[in-house]
């Protein structure tokens, strides 16, 4: 990161709060005393601020201010910008949907470091929260639990940075694959939000929707792995290495080993395949007779919840790793028939899936709804599957 003074005053114009003020820096509780010496009152979300009223009650605020920093040893800066709450707030407003905005401050440069694990990005965000000073970020989210950041652009004079952070059922997020890249947005609130929802939201969406779809595809490998293996040995009666087995009452003990491990991975269908099926249209694809396929992976997903429930009213319960390793293995061996069902299925699965796309042709059209966790009818006749996210 770049070298900072130890001790900085930060300041910009809001429109309700007038001349605000962030303290920053390592001795950032100086210049927090300055401000308040100066007459300076804290406001939500942790800036100071003084009104501008008259031009002689601001040029005393001003006269005051330049005495006590120079007292305390800060450095003050005039941002060119406006108060990068009022800017959030007024994006919020503009973005399609409903979102909150939420103002940051990281008084301390080393405070930034900690938005990096949860942030989904390979842009210039990301460089300058490595890289470059950053003293306040708006948090943006919506109704859906999309969260983006919003900072001032580094080494400019105006325009922000915009990112998104992961959803909460990722927590390996560096260098991720699909992680879509910040944008950089002007100053204008009105161009600033129609370039977020026509460009960076559109991205987000695709590579949220990839990065599900690659999650899945994983989990059935590593599953397909040990499960192929599994069933060799009890066709075979043969260890993988061409070894008998001394006992076929070794076997039971091998699908409880397996359902640990397969349920570890299933988990991860069960989170993210709803959101998938919700969107593949088979009859709008070159492969319409996938959506039998696509009924019964839902019919499995179904039938899995009960388990999952269970798995879940069990997570802060057990704190025994051999008291988990039973429990997942009990939920794999119930789980089973969906997890074989997903294994026969998944090639018809991603095909759908990826042709589902947001952005691409089918998505293109409006899904009607249709609720997954409900057990699907089969249909009299091949019919298009309809969903909505």
């Amino acid at each position: 990161m770049s070298p900072t003074s130890p001790t900085q005053i930060i300041l910009s114009t809001s429109r309700a709060n007038g001349l605000v003020a962030v303290p920053y820096g390592e001795e950032h509780r100086r210049a927090a005393s300055a401000l308040e010496e100066a007459g300076f009152q804290r406001i939500p979300g942790g800036a100071f601020a003084a009104p501008l009223t008259s031009g002689a009650a601001t040029r005393q605020m001003a006269s005051a201010l330049v005495h006590r920093a120079y007292e305390h040893g800060a450095t003050i800066t005039t941002s060119p910008r406006p108060y990068l709450g009022d800017f959030g707030e007024d994006l919020a407003a503009r973005l399609p949907g409903t979102w909150s905005a939420h103002l940051e401050l990281y008084y301390n440069p080393i405070v930034q470091e900690d938005l990096i694990p949860p942030l989904w990005e390979s842009g210039d965000l990301l460089q300058a929260l490595l890289h470059d000073a950053v003293p306040g970020a708006v948090v943006l989210k919506n109704e859906l639990g999309t969260e983006l950041l919003l900072i001032e652009r580094p080494g400019h004079s105006s325009g922000y940075l915009l990112g998104a952070f992961a959803t909460e059922e990722y927590d390996d997020n560096w260098e991720e694959p699909n992680a879509p890249r910040s944008i950089v947005l002007p100053g204008e609130p009105d161009f600033a939000a129609h370039a977020v929802a026509t460009t960076f939201l559109p991205a987000y969406s695709r590579a949220l929707h990839h990065r599900r779809l690659d999650t899945i595809l994983r989990a059935l490998k590593r599953i397909r792995a040990e499960h192929g293996t599994l069933q060799a040995i009890k066709d075979s009666g043969r260890y993988s290495d061409g070894v008998p087995l001394a006992d076929s009452r070794m076997i039971p003990e091998m699908e409880r080993t397996f359902g640990d491990y397969a349920w570890l991975s299933f988990r991860d269908v069960l989170e993210h395949a709803p959101v998938l099926l919700s969107r593949c249209r088979p009859a709008m694809t070159p492969w319409p007779q996938d959506a039998a396929a696509l009924d019964r992976l839902r019919t499995a997903l179904a039938d899995s919840q009960e388990v999952r429930m269970e798995d879940k009213a069990l997570s802060g319960v057990l704190f025994s790793v051999d008291g988990w390793k039973q429990a997942r293995s009990r939920f794999g061996l119930a789980a089973l028939p969906a997890i074989e069902t997903w294994l026969a299925d998944s090639e018809g699965f991603e095909r759908q899936a990826r042709a589902a796309a947001p952005g691409g042709p089918v998505a293109l059209s409006a899904p009607s709804p249709r609720l997954l966790t409900a057990r699907p009818a089969p249909p009299a006749v091949p019919r298009s599957v309809a969903a909505h996210r």
